[in-house]
């Protein structure tokens, strides 16, 4: 029997995997998300996807004689080669915010299912355009509290959403976890 596992505590990701798995169980995977010296937001996304993976599947989890299969991800944002990940405060997230404002971004997650000794990585990218936001629709979102734990000090899923003027490419991607990418790389655990 299948035993479903999600190595992350985002409420964002929990919502987005019952989409296509209705029993899984969630166990947060604990690793140091710091990025490496010069590293590129899409090798640090499927660093830390694999390793998130890794982590969990090291732990016993589901029940003697079951597949496990642990899934992880990690969420960045890029504008112009430059890491935007979770903001420290709200003047970080400010920070972030005006130079997001009417420009395109890329929004990158690493993504792992793992069974076993087999594992499968995929870094799924979206292109996120801004609207020009002014100074009165920032500080209003900065005080909703939404952006202060989220890639880029935004949720798409939210009132961010307000922020945005177009996506290119997976909306579930820009909100954590590529539900496109995972229903293929679930697809390669059981070969036709």
């Amino acid at each position: 029997m299948r035993h479903h596992v999600l190595a992350s505590a985002s409420p964002r990701r929990h919502r987005l995997l019952a989409l296509v798995i209705s029993d899984f169980e969630v166990v947060p995977a604990e690793v140091d998300e710091t990025p490496l010296i010069d590293e590129a937001p899409r090798a640090l996304v499927q660093r830390l996807a694999l390793a998130k993976a890794r982590a969990v599947a090291s732990r016993s989890v589901g029940d003697p004689g079951d597949d496990v299969v642990v899934i992880a991800a990690d969420t960045t944002v890029e504008l112009e080669g430059r890491i935007l990940g979770t903001p420290i405060d709200a003047d970080e997230a400010r920070t972030m915010l005006g130079a997001l404002a009417g420009r395109t971004h890329l929004v990158h997650t690493g993504l792992t299912v793992r069974c076993g000794a087999r594992e499968y990585c995929e870094v799924v990218t979206t292109e996120v355009d801004f609207a020009v936001a002014g100074t009165g629709l920032i500080e209003a979102y900065l005080a909703t509290g939404e952006p202060l734990d989220k890639a880029g000090a935004y949720g798409i899923q939210g009132l961010g959403s307000a922020l945005v003027a177009g996506v290119r490419g997976s909306l579930s991607n820009v909100i954590g976890l590529p539900i496109e990418q995972l229903v293929t790389l679930l697809a390669r655990l059981d070969p036709a």
